[in-house]
């Protein structure tokens, strides 16, 4: 990048409560390090009653932060720092969010991106002609498509919807938030994560089995929208909510963490979730589900441990080593320390932005790109 600090304004779903939501916290971490390299930021979020009864950062030290109550207030209020921005970004799963996109787009005067934190999501509903937070009509107005999803899902986007130009911009981890302790971990496996009905099968496969199976082990789920329906085994310990602010702390407290991957997501592949870089920035040993491109990111058997059965999941838990377990969540934590910090992807964001910026200069759509992780 050139050097010289941006003026940006993000339209997002939230980054004031991360309740029932992984979008705070990808925003928090890329804003953060945004604004430690110069840059001005302001985020603009819809204000609706689950997230106000729920933030547990609701001023950002980071940004500025401003809240709105619809399209009208939106423009009312907000047009003007819109209109100034030098690059504007829009978000997924922002409500009515193909009105805000259609709306940003016609008063932005700057570089215009959207960022799909959703990607795999977001063409499961194109593809079944529903269209919520972006449409097929929006995604070639952006100049840059940034996307949490990597892999052949790049050439998707450009070649099936017209973006013009799909860059990967996955999650990342701030490691001053997230970092090893030398307490003594008390629960044998946990799992963080919103409710989710396609990840539910595999959640109740790797941890509820295994915990009845072994009565005498200590489990935890944490997060919210779980159906009072489910049956809890007693060894199973329940936590609602976890403010992020609590993240490292429950990955430090567990001999081994679990990772899920939605079904959209698992197919697509190159989608990784902030939970397996907050879990590895711990050095907490990570048991996954697998997925197409899970192994360019971390190496199996050496960086994280893969599992598809219980008793795969308790082969782990009952016979893997300690010190083969410490040296596997280390290795972990040494990988995403060298790529996949909040800071390597705000020089990630400068690097398409300069690049998109270039591209709308000439005139012409970029077309060279990584596809996989770096």
């Amino acid at each position: 990048m050139s050097g010289r600090p941006m003026s940006i304004v993000v339209l997002g779903l939230s980054i004031t409560s991360a309740w029932g939501n992984g979008h705070a916290t990808t925003y928090r971490s890329l804003l953060r390090a945004l604004a430690r390299r110069g840059h001005e930021i302001t985020f603009l979020e819809r204000d609706v009653p689950w997230y106000a009864a729920n933030r547990d950062l609701p001023e950002p030290p980071f940004c500025r932060t401003f809240l709105y109550r619809d399209l009208e207030d939106l423009d009312r209020s907000y047009r003007h720092i819109v209109r100034q921005a030098e690059l504007l970004i829009v978000g997924s799963f922002v409500p009515d969010g193909i009105e805000v996109g259609g709306w940003a787009l016609a008063r932005a005067r700057g570089l215009t991106a959207f960022y799909d934190i959703d990607t795999p999501v977001t063409l499961a509903m194109l593809a079944r002609g529903e269209e919520t937070y972006i449409s097929t009509d929006l995604i070639p107005r952006f100049d840059l498509y940034l996307s949490f999803t990597g892999g052949p899902t790049l050439d998707r986007l450009e070649r099936e919807f017209g973006a013009r130009c799909a860059r990967p911009l996955y999650c990342a981890v701030d490691p001053e938030l997230h970092f090893p302790a030398t307490v003594r971990p008390e629960i044998d496996l946990g799992y963080l994560g919103t409710y989710s009905e396609d990840r539910q099968g595999k959640l109740e496969t790797l941890l509820l089995e295994p915990a009845r199976i072994w009565p005498e082990g200590v489990f935890a789920v944490a997060g919210p929208q779980y159906p009072e329906t489910i049956v809890w085994p007693a060894n199973v310990a329940r936590t609602p909510h976890l403010p992020p602010d609590r993240h490292r702390a429950f990955y430090c407290g567990q001999r081994f963490t679990l990772n899920l991957t939605r079904a959209d997501m698992a197919a697509a592949g190159w989608a990784p979730s902030v939970r397996l870089f907050e879990a590895a920035a711990c050095a907490t040993p990570i048991i996954s589900d697998p997925w197409l491109g899970l192994e360019t990111l971390f190496r199996p058997a050496e960086e994280i441990l893969i599992a598809t059965t219980a008793d795969e999941v308790l082969a782990y838990l009952h016979h893997l080593p300690d010190d083969r377990r410490r040296a596997l969540g280390q290795a972990a934590r040494a990988r995403v320390l060298a790529a996949h910090t909040a800071g390597h992807r705000a020089a990630e964001l400068e690097a398409w932005v300069d690049e998109a910026r270039a591209a709308r200069t000439r005139g012409t759509v970029p077309f060279a790109r990584q596809t996989g992780f770096r």
